[in-house]
């Protein structure tokens, strides 16, 4: 059984400044900005939510199905799926824009100027769920995508009876009430960290409670106090697991995502979902980059033993 991952593919360019921008900015000239930063360390990191979700679900031993958009220069992207074995299948190509991609440059007190370019992301609605009849999909996830692929791909998980989980993420702001109403009531589980599930409170109108009330769970992280799910009235505490060092927190909602998804296709109970998860954050948080861990699901079982005394799927 497969794992359907609708998301973003993008690169993530990033770079180091080693002074302060408050030094470099003029405060009384902001509105006539011209700037330049000498950024000595550089390094480019494959990401996007589809791509790291479906990277840590293929660690965990689980099968994901990635549908999403690459522009132009998306090649090296595909070279690396096909090393690590995961499907490219439901990737397209747009020749016509570039891949979704991230320009983040961080100071020395980790202040950070970031430039998105969604390129290939915004038409991921020209992917179709139903041209993946002929596969054994599980669940899915709709995770933070261009706006109309969002919509589309709920839409029609929906309609050929897909359950999925709901991940806004920072995309959040881009729909309205209705919207996001509409998602809830369409969605299997919605996901949220702790910051997005405020913001999703005040703009769908429905309290945590409501919000649960229509899923089978609402799952919410809190970085380092683990997480909190909703389920069927009760509320589960999932804590958070101590990593070894802290080096880069990029990806680990990502990696979160992939170990909910892989203990929900293995029919876990929702604590022990909630469990794997946190220590597949934990886990990524102990390298840079979103796609840098290599651990095998034996060494994964293995730590989520050590954190939590017993193990979650028979070896």
């Amino acid at each position: 059984m497969t794992s359907l991952i609708c998301g973003s593919m993008a690169y993530d360019t990033l770079m180091s400044f080693p002074e302060r921008f408050s030094e470099s900015i003029l405060a009384d000239q902001l509105h006539n900005i011209n700037v330049c930063f000498l950024v000595p360390d550089m390094r480019r990191e494959f990401g996007g939510c589809a791509g790291n979700i479906a990277y840590n679900l293929k660690l965990l031993g689980g099968t994901p199905l990635i549908m999403a958009t690459i522009g132009i220069d998306g090649a090296p992207y595909l070279e690396r799926l096909a090393e690590l074995d995961i499907s490219r299948r439901y990737i397209r190509t747009i020749k016509t824009t570039y891949t979704a991609q991230a320009f983040v440059t961080t100071d020395k007190n980790n202040n950070q100027i970031t430039a998105f370019h969604p390129g290939a992301m915004a038409l991921s609605h020209e992917n179709h769920i139903e041209n993946t009849a002929n596969e054994k999909i599980q669940l899915a996830i709709i995770a933070p995508d261009g706006r109309d692929g969002m919509i589309q791909h709920a839409n029609d998980c929906a309609r050929l009876h897909i359950p999925f989980i709901f991940d806004p993420g920072q995309q959040l702001p881009m729909f309205n009430r209705d919207e996001l109403r509409h998602f809830i009531e369409l969605a299997t589980y919605v996901a949220v960290n702790e910051y997005e599930g405020e913001m999703l409170s005040q703009l769908s109108g429905w309290t945590t409670t409501e919000i649960a009330s229509c899923v089978k769970a609402l799952i919410i992280t809190c970085a380092e106090r683990g997480a909190t799910i909703y389920q069927n009235g009760e509320k589960i505490d999932i804590p958070c697991v101590k990593a070894t060092r802290e080096a880069d927190p990029t990806g680990c909602g990502d990696a979160f995502r992939a170990g909910l998804i892989y203990g929900l296709t293995n029919n876990m109970d929702m604590k022990t979902c909630g469990c794997l998860g946190s220590l597949m954050g934990a886990i990524k948080i102990e390298y840079s980059g979103p796609q840098n861990h290599k651990l095998t699901s034996k060494e994964i079982a293995d730590r989520f033993e050590k954190a939590f005394g017993y193990r979650y799927l028979k070896q």
